[in-house]
């Protein structure tokens, strides 16, 4: 409940609370928060068990903390009937990265290179496409020509 207050916070609350309600009233004072919210969390469970109650059965292992969304998706991710670990494990995104890189700059990785011997004997091409960067080749302007010009540029 108090995570987030430092040490010094809390010397700072402790303080004002004696200078607001003085040394004398301040037992009574705490006594009276933590009366109120024992009341507040047996009034809480009440209702919990109420709505247990009169949900049946079937929901008696039903819990409060479950309609948190991120609980309920951490809780149905835990569960493996969907064998969700096994594709999260099948899946290694390095190696995925590695290996577009590998292509794009082409280098042919281990795994690619597998791959891809696989898929060119598949296809009828039997090539591979070389994705590097090549330089345009542009007429070159003659010594005593203006280059173009070009309205967007200005």
């Amino acid at each position: 409940m108090f995570n987030d207050i430092g040490p010094l916070e809390l010397v700072t609350l402790v303080l004002l609370a004696v200078l607001v309600f003085g040394p004398e009233k301040l037992p009574k004072m705490i006594q009276d928060v933590t009366r109120t919210i024992r009341k507040i969390r047996e009034f809480s469970e009440g209702a919990k068990e109420d709505i247990r109650q009169e949900l049946g059965p079937e929901f008696k292992d039903f819990e409060f903390e479950d309609l948190n969304p991120k609980t309920f998706i951490r809780k149905q991710l835990d569960n493996d009937e969907l064998g969700l670990k096994e594709i999260r494990n099948g899946f290694d995104l390095k190696k995925e990265m590695a290996e577009v890189t590998d292509a794009v700059h082409g280098r042919e990785s281990d795994a690619s290179s597998s791959s891809s011997s696989s898929s060119s004997s598949s296809s009828s091409g039997g090539g591979t496409v070389d994705m590097t960067k090549k330089p345009e080749m542009t007429k070159k302007p003659e010594p005593d020509e203006r280059p173009p010009y070009d309205a967007d540029a200005t």
